[in-house]
């Protein structure tokens, strides 16, 4: 369970990206947040693993307030929550199955890593959450040959690995191509419900979002303006959540082409 207390983040800027934020998710959920380019989609994620530190408030993942945590806590704590990045931070010049073994470079000994040995157990875990995604076939070829699609499933194999409670995607369908786009999201929904992997997501495909997700969080300004069920938004709640900015109307258009 994940929940913001009262969280602030203001960067060194003096960038207020989160405003008062109060949210609960529970574990299992798919939740998409939704919202104009530099509302905050990004930070509200990136708190969730740390990657960002909140200026004020508490934010807490299964009952630990994950602002005390330092050195080693950090690094277990991410051990728990998977990152899906836009530009798939894979190396393309090795392997696909070695780009999904990075995963367990934490667990290992400096002297295995130094030669890049990895246990026969952590190799059938590489080559597991490859079947999971759909590209066990592709284990043994350069990551450099793969489509754009193939290789955020490459990552999200990767995350799979290290099996994590929690999966943070930061815009994982952005430079993607609409039908791959579906093939990735299928395999984020096929995940979040057959293993009960909660999945946070900062998407701008509105329409994307309403098919796949279960709760939208909707975000202006670093707050909230809107946190419901996806059955429960309309085109005056994506108003809102796009204050009447151009993004709207593409939101707009998006929303109405889910529905038709």
């Amino acid at each position: 369970m994940i929940e913001f207390m009262n969280v602030d983040k203001i960067y060194p800027n003096g960038t207020q990206a989160l405003q008062n934020l109060n949210l609960k998710i529970e574990q299992g959920e798919f939740v998409a947040v939704i919202g104009l380019s530099g509302a905050g989609k990004s930070t509200l994620i990136r708190c969730i693993n740390r990657m960002h530190d909140i200026t004020e408030g508490q934010l807490l993942v299964d009952g630990t307030d994950i602002t005390n945590l330092r050195g080693k806590q950090v690094r277990d704590l991410r051990r728990r929550i998977g990152m899906i990045f836009q530009s798939f931070n894979l190396v393309t010049r090795i392997s696909v199955i070695k780009n999904v073994l990075v995963s367990f470079v934490p667990d290992n000994a400096l002297w295995r890593n130094i030669i890049g040995l990895y246990t026969k157990q952590q190799k059938v875990k590489a080559l597991e959450a490859l079947d999971k995604v759909g590209i066990l076939e592709k284990a043994y070829i350069r990551v450099d040959q793969l489509s754009g699609g193939q290789q955020q499933r490459v990552a999200l194999a990767r995350t799979l690995a290290q099996n994590p409670a929690i999966i943070l995607a930061d815009e994982p369908i952005a430079s993607l191509d609409p039908v791959t786009s579906k093939l990735v999201m299928d395999d984020f929904k096929r995940i979040n419900k057959e293993m009960n992997i909660s999945v946070i997501m900062n998407i701008h495909h509105v329409e994307v979002a309403l098919e796949y997700a279960d709760r939208i969080i909707g975000v202006r300004a670093g707050e909230v303006v809107f946190d419901g069920p996806t059955s429960k938004v309309t085109d005056d709640i994506l108003h809102d959540i796009y204050g009447g900015n151009k993004e709207y109307k593409t939101a707009f258009e998006e929303n109405h082409a889910h529905v038709q």
